[in-house]
């Protein structure tokens, strides 16, 4: 249980039989009345977003998230199947279950899969990859770091802003959390 005066950003708590992630808070102390927290809460598994007040003090379940770390061995038609690297047991995953990092996932990268009740949350994949640059228009003399970018497909099929010098074969390296090139490796 946790109280609603420990709300923080990222905290995960149970309502409804479902489990959802505290955005932002406000702790409200109105001159009369009793104090209240107005939160504003997002499911982990739809993606909804919901604005909700609890009762300064109110208790409610905190969700017992389990980061297993895991690695993707190969794809099965559709799905993606990983490997818990600790007890090798194998799981398949969707791709609505991997979520948007999906277009960076190649096998043998290890990513956090998160789970609660024994259901996949989400799953984590590391801040940068590095990725081969499959597809781009070419580089012509003169280009610059600060001339300009351009779009370039990389190994896995996701598409990536670069600087107009990359050119194919070379291996980049990619923020996942908002699609950006971070420099050549």
């Amino acid at each position: 249980m946790i109280s609603s005066n420990d709300f923080r950003p990222g905290v995960s708590i149970e309502l409804d039989g479902s489990v959802w992630r505290v955005v932002e808070f406000l702790h409200v102390k109105p001159g009369k009345g009793a104090a209240f927290v107005r939160t504003k809460l997002k499911s982990v598994q739809t993606g909804n977003t919901v604005e909700r007040t609890f009762r300064a003090g109110e208790t409610v379940p905190q969700a017992t998230l389990e980061k297993v770390v895991m690695q993707h061995t190969y794809k099965d038609g559709e799905d993606f199947v990983f490997m818990d690297m600790e007890s090798y047991e194998e799981a398949q995953l969707s791709p609505n279950q991997i979520g948007d990092g999906v277009k960076y996932l190649k096998e043998g990268m290890e990513v956090n899969v998160i789970r609660w009740n024994d259901q996949v949350l989400e799953v984590e994949l590391p801040n940068s990859v590095v990725l081969e640059v499959t597809e781009t228009d070419p580089g012509v003399k003169g280009d610059t770091a600060t001339g300009g970018t351009k779009p370039a497909i990389v190994e896995t099929g996701a598409q990536v802003m670069v600087p107009l010098f990359i050119a194919i074969g070379e291996r980049i390296k990619i923020d996942t959390r908002n699609d950006s090139y971070l420099g050549r490796e």
